[in-house]
């Protein structure tokens, strides 16, 4: 997971993967694809990482620990889906190799996986236990497969490599039900030339909805991109149209961050580091709320359970959401009926939306609460599917002579939470000051945020 050590691939790898004849498109002509959508709908998932480094009190493996020290007393895989739902996730992703190459399922294309370890006398399959108790959970389920293997000799020669890679592609893809997403970290990728084109062929075949992560230097074709660093916020206005040397894509940005500070596995005594419930809020908004996708890592310990520290947090932290956005704290689903064109974005049905007048550049969608209401934020979701529009807006309130500002900014796109101080008003509104056609608008909310709960 981390990418420390993932000195992006040179130039030579770079020029290698432009396509012969690169045409720049402008964003507004890009358009998600039906499987984008639905994986941005989803917003909030969880990768389980968990191996021998658990047992190793390691974050980076070598690929030199023995098979044998892996061997956990209780995996409870259902443990993991129920604290991650109730944290709010809706898809979880199982790293099923990382970069020390041991294989959480009995791959056949090596014996260093647990087919080699004592748990279950060799017998056991980490990913489907996993990819059954996500499913059985209500979660949608991905996978991860490192491509830096550091115990697997072939990696040396790059195209036996790609064989062996594909090969355990294979396994995944064909045999552990429908996956939402494909992750391909780039640690430790530097100097080596991957054949992508054959994964990603290999991948479509068999998971044509399955949504492909990587590195923007890995290749310029993935379906979902790194938000680059992993603190879990998105700095800076949040576009999906990402133009890499001239190949422009609808790319949106998951963000990814551990539930313990810098810890992306599990080690004892570590309870110091794990994240209070205001820092995962003030991270969800700063992710989700900022129109990205928020992956939370959580690690299983050396029996295979969550720490209840951990499922105590997690819970606390879902809790915390629903009391600060759930649809009871949305202040705009009491006010002044207006218009069936308004109360699409106001009815919290997000296969609704409000649309701008036609050919128009410049729309205001208002809110009347009937009365004076305090409140500090809004939450405001473009409908993509015909692209992002909105370049341009700001948040205003009507002091009963004249509208005022109170928060300004750029993009929308999936969902945008501005926050501002405290205001009391009976009309507040999304001022669109431009944008690139007429914009679309499935949710427009305004609350008054809840105190967080200690730690």
């Amino acid at each position: 997971m981390k990418r420390l050590a993932r000195s992006i691939l040179g130039a030579a790898l770079a020029c290698a993967l432009l396509p012969a004849t690169a045409t720049a498109q402008s964003g507004p002509e890009i358009k998600p694809s039906p499987q984008q959508i639905h994986w941005q709908d989803l917003e909030f998932g969880v990768i389980v990482h968990f191996g021998t480094n658990t047992f190793l009190d390691r974050e980076w493996g070598d690929g030199t620990a023995d098979p044998k020290v892996f061997n956990p007393d209780h995996v409870d895989a259902a443990q993991w889906a129920r604290a991650s739902r109730a944290a709010g996730a809706r898809y979880m992703v199982m790293v099923a190799k990382h970069h020390d190459g041991f294989a959480l399922y009995p791959t056949a294309q090596s014996n260093y996986s647990v087919k080699s370890s004592p748990w279950m006398d060799g017998k056991g399959d980490v990913v489907r236990l996993a990819s059954d108790a996500a499913r059985a959970t209500g979660l949608e389920f991905g996978i991860y497969l490192s491509p830096w293997d550091r115990h697997e000799p072939h990696y040396k020669q790059p195209k036996d490599y790609d064989a062996y890679y594909q090969a355990q592609m294979e396994e995944l893809v064909q045999h552990y039900g429908p996956l939402v997403e494909w992750w391909l970290d780039g640690a430790g990728s530097a100097g080596h030339v991957y054949d992508f084109p054959r994964y990603i062929e290999t991948l479509r075949t068999y998971q044509s909805n399955a949504m492909v992560f990587a590195d923007m230097a890995l290749f310029e074709y993935g379906d979902i991109r790194w938000v680059g660093q992993e603190d879990g916020y998105i700095h800076g206005e949040n576009w999906n149209v990402i133009d890499r040397h001239g190949y422009a894509r609808w790319r949106p940005v998951e963000v990814d961050t551990p539930l313990h500070d810098l810890h992306w596995f599990w080690h004892p005594s570590d309870e110091a580091t794990l994240k209070s419930v205001a820092k995962l809020v003030d991270t969800w908004e700063n992710s989700v709320g900022r129109g990205g996708q928020l992956m939370l890592g959580i690690a299983p310990d050396r029996h295979g359970q969550l720490p209840e520290a951990d499922v105590a947090r997690l819970e606390a932290f879902g809790k915390a959401l629903r009391d600060r956005y759930g649809d009871a704290s949305n202040l705009a689903r009491h006010h002044v009926i207006k218009d069936d064109n308004t109360e699409a974005a106001l009815d919290g049905n997000k296969d609704t939306f409000w649309t701008a007048p036609a050919d128009s550049r410049h729309a205001t969608l208002e809110v009347d609460f009937g009365h004076p209401v305090t409140f500090d934020r809004t939450l405001a979701m473009e409908w993509l599917d015909d692209g992002q529009h909105v370049r341009k807006y700001a948040i205003e309130v009507y002091d009963g002579k004249a509208w005022h500002a109170v928060a300004n900014a750029e993009a929308i796109g999936h969902m945008k939470i501005d926050v501002f101080p405290k205001v009391t008003a009976q009309r507040v509104r999304l001022n669109i000051l431009s944008s690139v056609g007429a914009a679309s608008i499935r949710e427009f909310q305004v609350f008054n945020a809840t105190p967080l709960p200690s730690p």
